[in-house]
């Protein structure tokens, strides 16, 4: 068995001891799917994460006096300096276990909206923290590690 089996079946193994452990819906976070370009030359967003420096798109919760889908757009200004339009519809979700700072899981669900990305800042809210990079969709999909999100990085 290969070591990506062995991860897969720990990611969903967090979520499900974290929802276990909650007894309560998965919390809800927004994601932001920034893409650029054509059809067949399409490349993905990823930035990396505070903690693990894992590869991960923009998310976060979602904020009051905000939609969702502005919600969304707003985390990926923060965490990677995009402009552009979001999306009215999620594109998707995916779910995995958030590791609190006391280190219990929290299982979370993230709603996922496409941001058309019009333009990239070079100094925004968290630049120096993380890392960003545009790559193709295949490729997004493995370099993150959540199964639903590489599901959904594999339709674009």
């Amino acid at each position: 068995m290969t070591i990506s089996f062995w991860h897969n079946l720990r990611e969903r193994l967090q979520f499900r001891a974290a929802h276990l452990i909650s007894r309560a819906q998965p919390a809800l976070q927004v994601g932001a799917l920034c893409l650029r370009g054509r059809p067949g030359r399409r490349e993905v967003l990823l930035v990396s994460s505070l903690g693990t420096g894992r590869w991960i798109i923009p998310k976060g919760w979602p904020m009051r006096g905000r939609t969702l889908p502005q919600s969304a757009l707003q985390e990926a200004w923060e965490e990677a300096g995009v402009s552009g339009e979001v999306g009215a519809l999620p594109f998707g979700a995916f779910s995995y276990a958030k590791q609190r700072d006391s280190g219990a899981p929290l299982a979370c669900e993230v709603q996922v909206f496409i941001v058309r990305v019009s333009g990239l800042a070079e100094e925004y809210p968290e630049c120096g923290r993380r890392a960003r990079r545009w790559v193709r969709p295949y490729d997004a999909g493995a370099m993150v590690d959540e199964p639903g999100l590489k599901a959904l990085l594999r339709q674009i």
